[in-house]
């Protein structure tokens, strides 16, 4: 396999990775000394100079394609609103309640939504809009959870105390089925993540039904115990 090929080899993965990869994989993997190795960065990097919408770092240990710092405003541009579209209107509705319940808990944030939460909570977090800011003094020290900074950017609030009335969100937000009603901005769902978030609710129902079977055989064999007595 000549050099050539090589980079290509290291050009696919590191685009697969999305990250930077140790050098030595590639040097051990190829069985590659360090002036062959950088022959082959070399061949990519004239591939991807200034002209190119990617370009090559090496730094440290490793090896990475990265954007061309020349057009990081234009990749903003385009990048922030389709990652504010991948909030769902179940996480708009819980990141709300949070906002103005916090610190709240998880089994809190159900009781009011009425639904199963640990998705839209995992999305939040993932999206840096909650985060856990300590625990309950209660049985079992369920974690509490707040709002960010991030989330005082995301929807442009200079704190919480600037969010409107508790009362009129929640209203608006119960009917956030037509296009164009949400509070803040305009979301669409994933189709992915409105799947995942049937799942999870549909296996939360099935566990409590399973629990409340539980409860009924345990029920029913005190019962039985008591008829031998």
């Amino acid at each position: 396999m000549n050099l050539n090929e090589i980079a290509k080899i290291i050009e696919g993965v590191l685009f697969v990775s999305g990250e930077g990869v140790e050098i030595d994989e590639f040097k051990t993997r190829f069985d590659m000394n360090d002036r062959e190795f950088n022959k082959c960065l070399d061949i990519l990097k004239q591939k991807y100079d200034n002209n190119s919408g990617i370009n090559i770092i090496q730094y440290k240990t490793k090896v990475q394609l990265c954007s061309n710092p020349q057009i990081v405003e234009n990749i903003a541009e385009i990048l922030n609103p389709i990652r504010e579209r991948s909030l769902t209107k179940a996480a708009l509705e819980t990141v709300a309640i949070i906002a103005y319940k916090q610190p709240i808990t998880r089994i809190e944030i159900e009781n009011i939504r009425g639904a199963n939460s640990d998705y839209a909570i995992q999305l939040l977090q993932s999206n840096n809009l909650i985060e856990v800011v300590g625990r309950k003094d209660t049985v079992g020290k369920p974690l509490l959870f707040g709002t960010t900074e991030s989330f005082l950017k995301r929807f442009e609030l200079q704190s919480i105390e600037s969010l409107p009335n508790y009362n009129e969100l929640l209203d608006r937000i119960r009917v956030i089925h037509s296009e164009g009603d949400s509070l803040y901005r305009e979301f669409t769902i994933p189709e992915d993540d409105e799947d995942k978030q049937k799942q999870s609710e549909n296996k939360n129902n099935e566990n409590l039904s399973s629990d409340k079977d539980n409860v009924n055989d345990s029920q029913n064999e005190n019962n039985q115990v008591k008829d031998v007595d």
